[in-house]
């Protein structure tokens, strides 16, 4: 394993670019200071132009409730856009103040949203079938986060589709910065289509996975932005506007093991299973991830973020394994059988 001469971050994560010692997200973020953010913001602008009030519903929002659900939210409202809210939900213990988060996200703005959940059934032999023969859990479900509100905004005839990050290019596996995602769904459409003998030899039905896959295969309409494009993205910074407007982070709920933070992805308990598994396979987790996005902000010293990833990256949270078993059917025991298939040498 070989770290990021600048953040810490190992070059074992798939697709990451790295170049004489540093890797693709500090390259991509240094390009910062050299943007000109009131001018990409006035680009937002003058595109939610070509929506804003056109439709019913001129734009559509997946959101979580998390604090950068908060700030897509709020971003495009002052755009004097009206947007529809959807979120896609799992079968696992979601928490009190994920719960408190959302509704308050809803009701702050007077928005309309949609919930849309899997089957339990589905949901269960999908995470089963991912989770034994992939190393992850939660593979089907984070296709659907990106395929069903596609399909939303075809079926409602909403013209525009806001997420948060370009997560390739911030995160260094892709040298080009871009505020359109429409290649993502494409990609993931053709990636499913790819799998699905897996899928279907998983007991996984035709129909069932027909039902996260948009019935139009017009990928450029509607239109997918990244909000990354536009504003300095900074899940530090979205959480300090978030709070502004009454998010709650975990204090007093859950005092999580294996992470730094108590305010990212912590809507779902079980969900720390899917970000630590990227642990066993490559020598990192969620811990990783945020220790050097706080090194590239300058919140957080090259020493202690390395500190952080020896000492916390290997630790998986109780609560979210015992969750991950309870809901899914899994003995602790067999759980680890699992884990054990897809340890690797590289820690």
């Amino acid at each position: 394993m070989i770290r990021c001469s600048k953040c810490g971050f190992p070059n074992t994560r798939p697709g990451l670019i790295f170049k004489e010692g540093v890797c693709g997200a500090c390259v991509n973020f240094e390009k910062r200071k050299d943007i000109d953010w009131t001018e990409r913001r006035a680009l937002l602008h003058q595109l939610c132009g070509e929506y804003r009030g056109k439709t019913k519903y001129d734009c559509l929002i997946p959101v979580s409730g998390g604090k950068d659900s908060y700030m897509l939210v709020k971003t495009m409202v002052e755009e004097g856009m009206n947007p529809l809210l959807i979120t896609v939900t799992d079968s696992f213990t979601h928490t009190k103040a994920g719960t408190h988060n959302l509704r308050n996200l809803i009701e702050t703005y007077n928005l309309n949203h949609y919930q849309y959940t899997i089957s339990h059934d589905l949901f269960k032999r999908a995470t089963r079938e991912a989770f034994e023969y992939s190393g992850e859990p939660l593979k089907f479900v984070e296709y659907a986060i990106y395929t069903i509100p596609f399909s939303f905004a075809q079926m409602f005839n909403i013209p525009l589709i806001i997420y948060g990050e370009n997560s390739e290019y911030e995160y260094g596996a892709s040298e080009t910065e871009t505020f359109s995602g429409n290649h993502i769904i494409k990609n993931m459409v053709n990636k499913i289509e790819d799998e699905r003998p897996f899928w279907e030899r998983s007991g996984i039905k035709r129909e069932e996975l027909n039902s996260i896959l948009p019935t139009i295969t017009n990928y450029s309409n509607p239109r997918l932005f990244f909000m990354s494009y536009f504003i300095p993205w900074s899940s530090v910074t979205n959480l300090e506007s978030a709070k502004k407007i009454g998010f709650k982070d975990l204090t007093g709920e859950w005092d999580r093991k294996g992470t730094i933070e108590n305010f990212e992805q912590m809507d779902s308990v079980a969900y720390m299973v899917h970000l630590w598994m990227k642990y066993p396979k490559f020598g990192f987790q969620r811990t990783a991830d945020i220790a050097s996005r706080r090194v590239r902000e300058g919140r957080m010293s090259l020493e202690e973020a390395l500190q952080v990833m020896k000492d916390v990256d290997p630790i998986l949270d109780d609560w979210a394994r015992n969750d991950f078993c309870n809901t899914i059917g899994y003995t602790k025991e067999q759980f680890y059988e699992v884990v054990k298939k897809f340890e690797v040498n590289n820690v």
